[in-house]
């Protein structure tokens, strides 16, 4: 896509967004909402990542879900190992949906089970070396697809959008 194409598309994003708070100020003078404008950017932000994710996984079987257990693995360190219940804590999934994605894993050869050595009811997931080997790869290819969605921002605005950004998301 070119700097114009990608211009004219933000500038149709930023119209419509604009048109629709006009319409509620104007239906609903009594209201402010602006609120609903900046929501509405965080959505379409959002989507545009998740959008950017689902391409960089294309060709490797992976849904969202299973890239973010491989990725969590992997940062882990190798030949770490977390059990299913960390997993879904770091990731915020069910333990249904987290066994679920743990089988399309395990049937991949990107993860095994193994016993904890602690409790012998207990398992532990950790990478196979065929797992450990895709996440590096697409580690590196997810940091280069969020450094080109970021490429527009300076270093300070990147910093400045992180920090709001943790604020909205921390509980208070």
């Amino acid at each position: 896509m070119s700097q114009d194409e990608k211009a004219q598309r933000a500038s149709t994003s930023r119209t419509s967004i604009e048109a629709i708070l006009e319409q509620w100020r104007r239906e609903r003078p009594d209201i402010n909402p602006c609120p609903m404008a900046v929501c509405g950017e965080l959505k379409r932000a959002a989507e545009r990542i998740r959008l950017g994710i689902v391409a960089n996984l294309s060709g490797t079987q992976l849904d969202l879900a299973g890239f973010d257990v491989l990725l969590t693995l992997r940062r882990q360190g190798k030949g770490c190992s977390l059990s299913p219940s960390e997993l879904a804590r770091e990731m915020m999934l069910s333990s249904s949906a987290m066994t679920s994605c743990l089988d399309r894993l395990e049937k991949n050869t990107l993860i095994k089970r193994k016993s904890d050595p602690k409790d012998r009811r207990g398992l532990k997931i950790l990478l196979t070396s065929k797992g450990f080997a895709l996440a590096d790869q697409l580690v590196v290819t997810h940091i280069e697809a969020e450094n080109q969605m970021l490429k527009d921002l300076t270093k300070r605005e990147i910093e400045q959008l992180r920090n709001l950004l943790h604020k909205l998301s921390s509980p208070s």
